[in-house]
């Protein structure tokens, strides 16, 4: 059996973990829209297909465990999450907003950023305008 952990990102060097604020079942990889995907058996694994500038955009890197992990910023994640309505249900993209800014994982500012450049903001300017006017943190500023 196979296992992701213990290897950088699946065995795939050039993939990124996606995270959102809810638990998931399985972890999200997310890869190029032509890269061979990875076959992992432990733990479940969605991976997750990506054009540029989406792939690229928004990357950290971390150490887990003593091991290099890229992962996507909370931002970008929440962006990804309203963007692509057919992988994550709106009210888990709403929920993950809503957390992300109450915890302050990432102010309104940089949410608003990475949904510009992600190509997401017409959809979640609603809804983070109605958080932050309802007292969740302070404003963003508009570009």
């Amino acid at each position: 059996m196979r296992q992701c952990a213990g290897h950088h990102n699946c065995r795939r060097p050039d993939s990124v973990i996606v995270a959102l604020h809810q638990m998931p079942r399985q972890v999200w990889v997310a890869i190029g829209a032509k890269d061979w995907a990875p076959k992992v058996e432990y733990p479940k694994v969605r991976i997750v297909r990506l054009r540029e500038p989406y792939l690229g955009y928004g990357i950290e890197h971390h150490t887990i465990a003593g091991i290099g992990v890229a992962i996507y910023s909370i931002a970008k994640a929440l962006a990804d999450a309203f963007r692509n309505a057919r992988l994550v249900d709106r009210s888990v993209a709403i929920e993950s907003l809503r957390s992300a800014i109450e915890q302050r994982k990432a102010t309104p500012a940089e949410i608003a950023q990475a949904a510009k450049d992600c190509g997401a903001w017409k959809i979640m300017r609603p809804y983070l305008e109605a958080l932050v006017q309802n007292g969740y943190f302070g404003g963003f500023s508009e570009r």
